[in-house]
Protein backbone atom coordinates (compact mmCIF):
# COMPACT_ATOMS: atom_id res chain seq x y z
CA UNK A 1 0.00 0.00 0.00
CA UNK A 2 1.42 3.42 -0.54
CA UNK A 3 1.31 5.71 2.50
CA UNK A 4 2.31 8.91 0.46
CA UNK A 5 0.30 12.21 1.33
CA UNK A 6 -0.50 14.62 -1.39
CA UNK A 7 -1.10 17.82 -0.71
CA UNK A 8 -3.65 20.88 -2.45
CA UNK A 9 -2.42 24.40 -1.44
CA UNK A 10 -3.44 28.24 -1.87
CA UNK A 11 -0.60 30.53 -1.55
CA UNK A 12 -1.21 34.15 -1.52
CA UNK A 13 1.24 37.91 -1.46
CA UNK A 14 1.59 39.88 0.87
CA UNK A 15 -1.47 41.86 1.06
CA UNK A 16 -3.55 38.78 -0.10
CA UNK A 17 -4.40 39.98 -3.14
CA UNK A 18 -3.73 36.89 -5.19
CA UNK A 19 -4.43 33.17 -4.90
CA UNK A 20 -2.39 30.52 -6.25
CA UNK A 21 -3.44 27.00 -6.32
CA UNK A 22 -1.18 23.89 -7.00
CA UNK A 23 -0.67 20.11 -6.04
CA UNK A 24 2.22 18.36 -4.59
CA UNK A 25 3.24 15.24 -2.58
CA UNK A 26 5.88 17.52 -0.74
CA UNK A 27 4.62 20.29 1.01
CA UNK A 28 7.46 21.73 2.49
CA UNK A 29 9.74 21.29 -0.82
CA UNK A 30 7.39 22.73 -2.79
CA UNK A 31 6.79 26.12 -1.01
CA UNK A 32 10.37 26.44 -0.59
CA UNK A 33 10.56 26.13 -4.62
CA UNK A 34 7.91 29.20 -4.93
CA UNK A 35 9.69 31.60 -2.46
CA UNK A 36 13.16 30.52 -3.95
CA UNK A 37 11.77 31.36 -7.12
CA UNK A 38 12.88 27.87 -8.23
CA UNK A 39 9.31 27.86 -10.29
CA UNK A 40 8.93 30.80 -12.97
CA UNK A 41 5.65 31.58 -13.62
CA UNK A 42 2.52 33.23 -11.83
CA UNK A 43 3.95 32.44 -8.18
CA UNK A 44 7.46 34.03 -8.86
CA UNK A 45 5.68 37.13 -10.92
CA UNK A 46 3.12 38.13 -7.90
CA UNK A 47 5.27 37.26 -5.08
CA UNK A 48 2.74 34.38 -3.79
CA UNK A 49 4.70 32.90 -1.55
CA UNK A 50 2.41 32.80 1.54
CA UNK A 51 0.86 29.37 2.57
CA UNK A 52 -2.35 30.34 3.72
CA UNK A 53 -4.56 26.81 3.44
CA UNK A 54 -3.85 23.12 2.60
CA UNK A 55 -5.34 19.84 2.64
CA UNK A 56 -3.92 16.52 2.96
CA UNK A 57 -5.38 13.89 0.56
CA UNK A 58 -4.62 9.96 0.20
CA UNK A 59 -3.84 9.93 -3.65
CA UNK A 60 -2.68 11.76 -6.06
CA UNK A 61 -5.99 11.51 -8.13
CA UNK A 62 -7.77 12.88 -5.34
CA UNK A 63 -5.62 16.26 -5.08
CA UNK A 64 -5.67 16.46 -8.36
CA UNK A 65 -9.35 16.28 -8.52
CA UNK A 66 -9.57 18.84 -5.76
CA UNK A 67 -7.30 21.29 -7.03
CA UNK A 68 -9.21 21.51 -10.02
CA UNK A 69 -12.52 21.82 -8.02
CA UNK A 70 -11.00 24.53 -5.86
CA UNK A 71 -9.68 26.46 -9.04
CA UNK A 72 -13.04 25.90 -10.63
CA UNK A 73 -14.95 28.47 -7.74
CA UNK A 74 -15.54 31.88 -7.19
CA UNK A 75 -13.01 33.66 -5.39
CA UNK A 76 -15.08 34.35 -2.69
CA UNK A 77 -15.38 30.47 -1.89
CA UNK A 78 -12.12 30.16 -1.67
CA UNK A 79 -11.95 33.12 0.62
CA UNK A 80 -14.40 31.75 3.39
CA UNK A 81 -12.35 28.46 2.75
CA UNK A 82 -9.07 30.32 3.85
CA UNK A 83 -11.09 32.03 6.57
CA UNK A 84 -12.72 29.05 7.93
CA UNK A 85 -9.14 27.16 8.56
CA UNK A 86 -7.09 30.19 9.13
CA UNK A 87 -9.07 33.22 9.61
CA UNK A 88 -6.31 35.32 9.97
CA UNK A 89 -4.78 34.54 6.95
CA UNK A 90 -1.44 33.78 8.46
CA UNK A 91 1.55 31.78 7.28
CA UNK A 92 1.64 28.24 7.78
CA UNK A 93 4.88 27.26 7.00
CA UNK A 94 5.22 27.00 10.65
CA UNK A 95 2.90 23.92 10.79
CA UNK A 96 4.70 21.83 8.72
CA UNK A 97 7.50 21.64 11.07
Amino acid sequence: MDDRQFFVYILSNVSNSVLYIGVTNNLPRRIEEHRSGFVEGFTKKYHCHKLVYYEVLETAYDAISREKQLKGGSRKKKEALIVSLNPTWKDLVSDLI
